[in-house]
């Protein structure tokens, strides 16, 4: 389990840096309270409380659909439109970092030509990408659809051993047939206590 949750928190940090970097205030609150679950579901696994899994489990079904959703956006499945401003909750215009910073892209900035237009005004063209923005933003989410399912599958598989050990305990003494302590006794051989000595 302590793997799985590295390689969840590398996973949820690098893509909380990227969409810092663009801006995306809702996925950086979901991988913010992603990175939190997995904390939570690493330490009930360590201190054996399976509720804090449980929590985990449940979180991870709600990132899944999370992560799926993300998936429709970037590929505009169901009029959902990437060009939006869903991902930054209508407060700015930003984009995913992506977009201009993928693997092969040449940003330019390009000034207008109007002189009625505001010299600082500028836009930028990019160009040469090897792989579109959209689609590395559908591989992160699919990469953390994956881990998050072997962390659910796993994290159930957890709480069913701690279930089986909390109905398996046996309390000192308890109802089973055998027990620790010796057999009582028939006879116990009573001897005289001789008097050490008086005290004045």
């Amino acid at each position: 389990m302590f793997c799985l949750c590295v390689f969840l928190q590398l996973a949820a940090l690098e893509r909380q840096i990227f969409d810092f970097l663009g801006f995306q205030w809702a996925p950086i609150l979901g991988n913010f309270l992603q990175i939190i679950a997995v904390i939570l579901g690493l330490f009930g696994t360590i201190q054996f409380r399976p509720r804090y899994i449980v929590v985990y489990t449940v979180w991870t079904a709600l990132w899944v659909t999370w992560n799926v959703f993300i998936i429709c956006f970037y590929l505009e499945v169901g009029g959902l439109s990437k060009e939006t401003d869903l991902m930054t909750f209508n407060i700015s215009m930003h984009r995913s970092w992506w977009r201009e910073h993928g693997p092969g892209c040449i940003r330019r900035v390009v000034r207008p030509s109007a002189p009625s237009i505001l010299e600082d005004y500028s836009y930028v063209s990019v160009t040469g990408c090897i792989i579109d923005f959209q689609y590395l933003e559908v591989i992160h989410s699919a990469i953390q659809i994956l881990l998050s399912l072997i962390g659910f599958v796993y994290a159930c598989y957890v709480i069913s051993i701690f279930m089986e050990e909390e109905d398996s305990f046996d309390f000192i003494g308890g109802l089973d047939t055998y027990s620790y302590r010796q057999p009582p006794q028939e006879h116990v051989e009573l001897k005289p206590v001789k008097p050490v000595g008086k005290v004045l």
